[in-house]
């Protein structure tokens, strides 16, 4: 049988069949730490509302006794599990490592544990992975969706919901703001000397990738260049790679790709087929993630602060939990541009 404490956690009566060893419970924390279970349960649900003293003895007797409490039986009196969903368009992807650290760290200092799960890029695999995991944390925050606004609407009338990389009314939103990033780095490709720019867009679900564009062409007419977009198969180095005819017929001698990933790609093929970057095309990517710098050239590219999406993503939904109101329009994070090597005047 499962007993529940006052603070909701559950706890199996001692047995001690050969060879197994049992769950410890309150009553074997109560009886080496020499008080009563009530005791036990107010300091393990709810610290300081005993002495410190008295805190610490019970601490130490749960640690001895490797006590776990189970999320799932205390979210049966409260309805909490103390656990937060996180879905990321592609956890291969290193633009999500910053957003999944924020969203962990702010979380923890919360105490609330942070479940990861992944679309890979489909909007049906993100659907069944939502419901999945709505009916067993507290709140969910998606990364880069690929599910349409309605679908992501019905979510948020489940159970609080908090989107980053994407705009949807009546949902609380946080967005990196691209156009200081952009504008930046268009004028400082006209600066050197180009004249026509393309982008290399992103996923056709990606709301990002269309708001990436059309700063990108506002930013290009006002530097009075022109301005070409090129789809890519996938959001990856191979997809970077694969773009790269495409690049050279379109003449353009600087581009700007989606995400970082993107980049690299598209200059180790034009690297490999005898371009020299930055002398006769500039490459600038985007989200500057682990290791943008790390290629020859290293990579120029519009940082974006990820790290910061999770924190205030964490933030909106916990605080949503507690009862205050959501923010009523996208909460922006400003991007800029990082000069490096892969980005500089046109020689050729």
């Amino acid at each position: 049988m499962t007993d529940l404490t006052s603070n909701g956690a559950a706890t199996t009566p001692t047995k001690r069949g050969r060879g197994e060893k049992s769950s410890a419970t309150i009553y074997d924390i109560a009886k080496l730490a020499g008080v009563n279970p009530s005791t036990v349960s107010r300091a393990l649900s709810k610290p300081g509302r005993v002495s410190a003293k008295t805190q610490k003895i019970i601490e130490d007797a749960a640690a001895e006794l490797n006590y776990q409490v189970n999320p799932f039986a205390r979210a049966l009196p409260t309805g909490r599990t103390q656990t937060i969903g996180l879905i990321v368009a592609d956890i291969t992807n290193p633009t999500f490592f910053d957003i999944i650290r924020g969203a962990e760290t702010t979380g923890s200092a919360r105490d609330y544990t942070l479940v990861l799960a992944e679309s890979a890029e489909s909007p049906e695999t993100e659907v069944t992975a939502a419901r999945r995991l709505l009916s067993t944390v507290d709140g969910l925050i998606l990364a880069s969706p690929r599910m349409d606004d309605d679908q992501i609407r019905a979510l948020a009338a489940d159970k609080p919901v908090a989107v980053i990389n994407r705009e949807i009314s009546g949902v609380p939103c946080v967005v990196p703001d691209v156009n200081k990033g952009i504008s930046e780095a268009v004028r400082s490709l006209a600066a050197n000397g180009h004249e026509k720019l393309a982008y290399v867009a992103g996923p056709a679900q990606s709301w990002m990738t269309g708001r990436r564009w059309e700063g990108v062409k506002a930013a290009a007419e006002w530097s009075k260049l022109s301005a070409v977009r090129l789809e890519s198969s996938k959001p990856t180095v191979d997809g970077g790679r694969q773009v790269a005819r495409d690049v050279l017929e379109s003449g353009a001698t600087a581009v700007i790709t989606y995400n970082d990933l993107l980049a690299i790609g598209l200059m180790q093929e034009l690297q490999a087929g005898g371009m020299s970057v930055p002398d006769q095309i500039s490459i600038v990517g985007f989200d500057d993630i682990f290791g943008a710098d790390f290629t020859t050239p290293a990579l120029t590219t519009v940082r974006s602060p990820l790290g910061e999406c999770g924190t205030r993503a964490v933030t909106i939904l916990l605080d949503m939990l507690q009862g205050h109101e959501a923010p009523g329009e996208a909460v922006r994070v400003e991007t800029e541009l990082v000069v490096r090597g892969s980005s500089g005047r046109l020689l050729a």
